[in-house]
């Protein structure tokens, strides 16, 4: 059986609640991430997405210009705008549970956590990659 440990990838990114927008989105842009674990005190907390980033910088009920702009970026924090405590998986998590899971909740990503430590992270992608490579089922 394929579990969650062979395809999450490893010691993910990971931010604090307290990391400004600014630094959030420098290092989705830099590092390709649409998704970052959100750690307290070396414990998940939550975890923010690039849709979190752009519904708070790109609201279509809210006209601002680039010094609003500015002042969000350097302002709000991950902690305004992650999910807080969000649905986890274990390494031991059978591929096709945590798959269930990121289909009925329509997430891109889970994090997977061992013994309350953040360990990995699983996202649409590891799936999509893990097929491509290995042509299973196509």
């Amino acid at each position: 059986m394929l579990l969650v440990n062979d395809l999450m990838t490893e010691v993910p990114h990971t931010i604090t609640a307290s990391t400004p927008l600014r630094h959030v989105v420098g290092l989705m842009k830099s590092g390709g991430y649409h998704h970052l674990p959100v750690l307290e005190m070396g414990k998940l907390v939550g975890m923010i997405t690039d849709r979190d980033v752009r519904l708070v910088m790109n609201s279509p009920m809210v006209m601002h210009e680039r010094a609003q702009d500015e002042k969000l970026l350097s302002e709000v924090t991950a902690e305004s705008c992650m999910t807080i405590n969000p649905i986890t998986v274990t390494p031991q998590t059978a591929v096709s549970q945590a798959a269930a899971l990121l289909r009925k909740h329509q997430f891109g990503a889970l994090p997977v956590v061992d013994e309350g430590d953040l360990v990995g992270i699983i996202t649409v992608t590891d799936f999509l990659d893990y097929f491509v490579k290995n042509g299973d089922g196509v």
